[in-house]
């Protein structure tokens, strides 16, 4: 990979720069236009992502931070961990873009909101009629997920150095959202649910989950970062599930910010919340992901899978919509399921899963794992069955013994589903899944919702 940018490329990247920081200058007016500003340091972390990556490549290989592309016939090393720097871009962006959201509370509170002169009676003030009261907790929230996301990307770093053992990483992402769940005992403190209409004649409209509900949370902290981890294993798939999980939140929190949603909606500033935290994501992601999509010049890393996760569990847990986030996890959640038996050791599970390369034809082909001795007879008719359901693919002895299966991933499955088939159309194939999977999500939450419970809390789509 070649570490400096082209004439056109640099001067692509300067112009966009030059155009943020100009739509930033004018933005400290009214409330701030933070929405605005989002986008504006959305396209800067692109062009600071995208540069940084070109220009730190060697850096990282001469660490040793490298790897091998095993896909490839020419096995040739690039740099790894590149969604470190990423990582820290976003990190960056979003304590820099901290006062526009909160610009007109900032303004109103101090002499400089034009109330410098204004004389206003003692029992006025006392009583709170015209106290402005800035919004902490907005801020508090707002803090608390770049601390939780500050956390996963220092762990994640961690796991990328010192390659940590799934069973010792698997519980990282929870210590990282231990700032965000105190926020959200302090702050919000709800933890009912509402019950479907089915069952609101035995527990009522709202069920109290209590402690349970924090536990919830927690496993989302939990699964979102590692569920993108354990799908991956070839060039692009990493970044291209994580962009379009973002687009799809996106589209959802635009749903609730449209005019035909009444105004001003309560959702407003959760779904605000979201953008703010989501813009300056696919930002960086847009420009790993342009130097990761087949044939890949630089490897993402474990720490942009933690880092990913974390902003998508972060925006649903205080932005209060982690069902909807769940619908738009359905192939990760299928993948974490399917992969159970070979993550709990039932079935013998490799170091890595990833699909075969077959250096002849150029294609990919399921991975397998071999069977050492003879499965359990338990084992060996759940094997049977899943093959039959074309669910996995066994291969026997003379004796019926099974002495290989395939390896359990969503990957490894779509290739014994449509057969071997090149790197990059794997790849395309299983973000078409997962983009049509969340838009029926979409239409799930808000339109068939209805026949469980007896609202949608999107009034214009009732």
């Amino acid at each position: 990979m070649t570490t400096s940018l082209t004439r056109a490329e640099t001067w692509s990247l300067l112009s966009l720069s030059i155009a943020c920081f100009g739509v930033l200058a004018n933005t400290f007016h009214g409330d701030g236009e933070p929405l605005i500003a989002s986008f504006a340091f959305s396209c800067l972390a692109f062009a600071f992502s995208y540069s940084l990556i070109r220009w730190l490549g060697d850096t990282f290989m001469r660490a040793g931070l490298k790897g091998k592309d095993m896909s490839k016939i020419k096995k040739i090393e690039i740099p790894e961990t590149m969604g470190a720097v990423c990582a820290v871009v976003y990190l960056l962006v979003i304590i820099v873009f901290i006062p526009w959201p909160f610009y007109k509370d900032i303004v109103a509170a101090t002499s400089g909101g034009g109330n410098r002169d204004v004389v206003m009676e003692l029992e006025q003030v006392e009583t709170g009629r015209f106290l402005h009261r800035f919004p902490h907790s907005k801020l508090a929230s707002y803090l608390s997920a770049i601390l939780s996301l500050q956390s996963v990307v220092i762990l994640g770093v961690g796991d990328d150095l010192f390659d940590i053992r799934w069973r010792h990483k698997l519980l990282i992402p929870a210590f990282a959202a231990i700032p965000m769940l105190i926020v959200y005992f302090v702050d919000f403190g709800v933890t009912k649910v509402v019950v479907p209409v089915t069952l609101q004649d035995y527990l009522g409209e709202l069920f109290d989950l209590g402690w349970l509900y924090y536990a919830y949370m927690a496993a989302i902290a939990i699964f979102c970062p590692n569920s993108i981890n354990i799908l991956a294993g070839i060039n692009g798939i990493e970044v291209s599930q994580s962009l379009v999980i973002a687009f799809l939140l996106v589209l959802n929190d635009i749903l609730y910010l449209a005019p035909i949603t009444p105004y001003p909606h309560p959702a407003t500033d959760s779904h605000l919340f979201s953008l703010y935290l989501l813009l300056p994501f696919i930002g960086v992601s847009v420009a790993l992901w342009c130097h990761n999509w087949y044939p890949a010049k630089v490897f993402v890393g474990d720490t942009y899978c933690y880092f990913a996760g974390m902003v998508f569990a972060v925006v649903g847990i205080l932005g209060h919509f982690s069902k909807t986030l769940l619908l738009l996890f359905i192939p990760q959640i299928f993948n974490f399921i399917y992969s159970l038996p070979q993550l709990s050791r039932v079935v013998p599970c490799p170091r890595h899963r990833l699909p075969r390369f077959n250096a002849r034809t150029g294609l990919l082909e399921p991975s397998t794992t071999h069977h050492q001795y003879p499965p359990s007879r338990a084992i060996s008719g759940l094997l049977t069955l899943l093959d039959g359901l074309h669910l996995l693919h066994v291969e026997t002895n003379p004796k019926g013994e099974i002495v290989e299966s395939t390896n359990f991933t969503i990957l490894n499955l779509w290739l014994v589903w449509f057969g071997p088939m090149r790197e990059d159309r794997l790849a395309i194939g299983i973000i078409i899944m997962q983009t049509i999977i969340g838009l029926l999500g979409l239409v799930v939450r808000h339109r068939l919702a209805l026949w469980v419970f007896k609202e949608d809390n999107l009034k214009a789509f009732k």
